[in-house]
């Protein structure tokens, strides 16, 4: 496609010339053809010349069009050479700032300004370019948090190890169980990692109708350990058959992880609720802790990976940062939603999935 040599303006300009040149010389024709028949027809019924009334129209009839053409063509042309800047200045902004995001600057945006359509492709343009500076800072903080988490084990790893090699420490039991420990954390990142990637890469191994509450039921039994270790009461209202499609494994993980969560930030005496309920065409589950609960600034961003409330906390007490993003990969690819509420000492974390249309 060939590329024409004039701007947006120009090519209005012109537009407007040939489209008023048109008009002119229809209305000359017609001037000239009918009008000066009419003309002289009409001088003669007063008893004038024929040569008279040729020169009397051309002095006033012709005179009078050949400055209203240049009058209308003057105007046309500043007309569309308003018409024409309106259009091209955001054009031009919206090319300006689409060479700097190629560049790497995810902040250039450009002002709403010109027609309604013009203004609503710069509307859309922000929000792209807002989409590609979040996913620019997404990228950045998930290089640096997956550094950081892999850099924790393996230092840990390579200081016993020299210390082993040098004699420093000797390999007893303590020493050996530390090295696992290290090593089980890194398996449980790439674990993670690969729950992510495989989120990312298409939908659940398998969707099923089954019962969310036996589902629930099972996941409580067994975070109880931890429930009753961290001295927590736990409250659980699920009705006694609740019809939901899910993958089962998915399903087991995504109630593990939220669980897990309420432990890890419910101070000791506190308590844990567990609810369902169904609700139209979706089932409702939410797990709830008492606590100090989480920044209003901080609650659009908790189911992003490595994301963590408090930047500065260990990993013993805030693990990975992975578990709620690998909630939101499961459910959402297995057709439900997420979502959280933090207020007045309570945090909500609530999921919906499709409901089942019956449970053998």
């Amino acid at each position: 496609m060939t590329r024409s040599r004039f701007g947006i303006g120009a090519r209005i300009a012109v537009t407007a010339l040939a489209v008023a040149g048109i008009a002119l010389a229809i209305l000359a024709l017609g001037v000239v053809i009918v009008g000066a028949d009419r003309f002289n027809a009409m001088m003669a019924e007063h008893g004038s010349t024929p040569d008279a009334s040729a020169s009397m129209f051309r002095e006033s009839v012709l005179t009078v069009v050949a400055v209203a053409a240049l009058v209308a063509v003057v105007v046309a042309l500043i007309l569309a050479a308003i018409m024409g800047s309106r259009l091209a200045r955001p054009l031009r902004q919206m090319g300006a700032a689409a060479r700097s995001i190629a560049q790497g600057d995810y902040t250039a945006r450009i002002p709403r300004e010109g027609p309604e359509e013009v203004a609503s492709v710069a509307d859309s343009f922000n929000q792209m370019a807002a989409a590609l500076d979040d996913q620019e800072r997404l990228r950045r903080e998930f290089i640096a948090n997956a550094a950081h988490e892999l850099r924790t084990p393996l230092t840990n790893l390579k200081g016993y190890l020299e210390a082993l090699r040098d004699g420093v420490i000797e390999p007893d039991r303590a020493t050996l169980e530390s090295l696992w420990e290290e090593a089980e954390r890194l398996v449980r990142l790439s674990e993670s990692l690969d729950t992510l990637a495989s989120g990312d890469a298409g939908p659940p191994r398998s969707i099923v109708d089954l019962d969310l509450a036996r589902s629930i039921r099972a996941a409580v039994d067994l975070a109880s350990p931890a429930l009753l270790s961290a001295g927590l009461d736990l409250a659980v209202d699920v009705p006694p058959v609740l019809g939901a499609r899910a993958d089962p494994d998915g399903l087991a993980q995504v109630l593990g992880n939220l669980l897990q969560n309420a432990i890890r930030y419910t101070p000791h005496g506190g308590q844990v609720t567990v609810r369902a309920r169904a609700g139209g065409q979706d089932v409702v589950v939410s797990v709830a802790n008492t606590g100090p609960g989480i920044p209003p600034e901080d609650l659009p961003h908790v189911f992003e990976r490595f994301y963590r409330v408090e930047k500065s906390r260990d990993v013993a007490r805030g693990g990975a940062g992975i578990g709620l993003a690998i909630v939101r990969h499961l459910v959402e690819t297995a057709g439900g939603r997420v979502g959280v509420e933090s207020e007045r000492g309570l945090t909500r974390f609530w999921f919906s999935l499709p409901s089942a249309s019956r449970i053998a």
